[in-house]
């Protein structure tokens, strides 16, 4: 089976790190209802190329799991690959590569999402293919080891076999002591060896429900008559017709630095900072994201100038603006420079993470950020499956979908006061993990 994506690739964000202004480049038109059983259906045409994406979202990531079965929305990220009564096991990625398409799926903390990009003749199967996952998924035996395994296997590939792989858990589980984000979306293997069938039918049952997803169709279509279609398809579908659980625990207010010495079969020791910040959609993570394009974004950023250029302490840094959907994590970090100390580079990123909330950005800095944030927006949408992903996205997160052509407007509102004033609010040392990822070999 094809492996799919999971949000643990977000993970290589830590090994990464023109002119103008904020225009719209033009609105985005979709048209949006509910089928009487709940799902809400998003339509975008756009006639310039043959193809169509389709996007499923589900609103169920790691956080909907309980602590003792962690990894569900994960493991069923792959089990809906596995067939249905009507698909073949291992038939659902044939149908779409003989009809000259791709597919693919993803699960993070808050949502799981399905896509296909099919030539726009192929639609129908499209649809065909999500409606009998959503309809009738084959949950048994034999689908479930296959899969037990392969995810066993992946979790060791993305996690224990691969360098600096148990850096994101270390982050989230000692960031995070109350909220389920304490544990990462591929959770742990032995809760998915423990878990029954039943375990399995029940979630599917609870979370893969018509009123608790998006569908969403972009590209070479018929508003009309994709309308008919989309009830042809998805309207019979019973909805569950139970409150969805959504977790109710709050993380408290962290009022002291933490610190951890975390060890693993690496060559360079990594410093980590990593804020508590607001839930994405806020005032303040605008603001956030605008702080991180300053300090970390690219080589002619402050932390990358001063400690990889200058001081030659780091052989990377960067930063990462972690939004989610309850709370949130502003992550710095650093990897060492061959023979420096993790006790060095972290006194190095501290002094300029103070300098950055004592200094006044300029306007040529001010109008950079702007830049890359408007180049980045812009770049999200620019195919057809980026605006489905955009579009259930904002539809999921804020019951919003028109943030797609009005979300820029809130970066236009943040003032360089307000991202100095974010700066000092969160980048606070009490507010803070600071983690040493070091080499086995650091151990006394």
């Amino acid at each position: 089976m094809k492996k799919v994506k999971t949000l643990l690739l977000l993970g290589f964000l830590l090994f990464i790190s023109g002119s103008g202004s904020f225009a719209q480049s033009g609105k985005i038109e979709f048209k949006e209802f509910d089928l009487k059983n709940g799902l809400h259906v998003i339509l975008h045409q756009n006639n310039s190329t043959p193809t169509v994406a389709i996007n499923l979202m589900y609103h169920v990531g790691s956080k909907n799991e309980k602590s003792d079965r962690t990894g569900f929305a994960h493991f069923f990220e792959h089990l809906m690959f596995e067939g249905s009564e009507n698909i073949d096991r291992g038939a659902y990625f044939k149908y779409v590569q003989n009809a000259g398409g791709n597919n693919n799926a993803s699960t993070s903390f808050d949502v799981t999402q399905y896509y296909e990009v099919l030539p726009s003749n192929q639609l129908e199967l499209g649809l065909w293919l999500e409606s009998e996952r959503m309809l009738h998924l084959r949950i048994d035996s034999t689908g479930i080891e296959t899969q037990r395994k392969v995810v066993k296997e992946e979790r060791k590939q993305s996690l224990e076999n691969r360098p600096y792989g148990r850096l994101l858990p270390e982050v989230f589980s000692n960031s995070f002591k109350v909220h389920p984000y304490r544990w990462m979306p591929i959770g742990e293997a032995q809760y998915i060896d423990q878990a029954r069938n039943s375990e399995f039918m029940d979630f599917y049952k609870h979370f893969y429900v018509p009123e608790n997803a998006v569908l969403v169709i972009a590209g070479d279509i018929q508003i009309e008559a994709l309308t008919i279609m989309v009830k042809k398809y998805f309207e019979d579908i019973p909805n569950g017709n139970h409150e969805i659980f959504r977790p109710k625990e709050k993380e408290p207010l962290q009022t002291s630095e933490i610190k951890v010495n975390a060890y693993d079969k690496v060559q360079l020791p990594v410093v980590l900072y990593a804020y508590h910040i607001p839930a994405m959609g806020t005032p303040d993570s605008y603001s956030l994201d605008m702080l991180q394009k300053w300090m970390a974004g690219g080589k002619s950023s402050q932390l990358y100038k001063s400690l990889v250029d200058q001081q030659q302490i780091a052989m990377q840094v960067g930063a990462i603006p972690f939004s989610l959907e309850d709370a949130g994590l502003f992550i710095a970090y650093g990897f060492a420079n061959l023979g420096k100390k993790a006790e060095d580079l972290d006194a190095a990123i501290n002094t300029e993470i103070e300098k950055a909330k004592a200094s006044n950005i300029s306007d040529s800095d001010f109008q950079k950020i702007k830049n890359q944030i408007e180049n980045d927006f812009y770049s999200r949408n620019s195919t057809m499956q980026g605006i489905s992903s955009t579009l259930a996205n904002f539809y999921i997160y804020f019951k919003n979908t028109n943030l797609i052509n009005t979300e820029i407007q809130k970066y236009q509102q943040i003032t360089k006061e307000d991202i100095k004033r974010v700066a000092n609010q969160y980048l606070k040392p009490e507010n803070r993990l600071v983690l040493y990822y070091l080499p086995e070999s650091f151990k006394k």
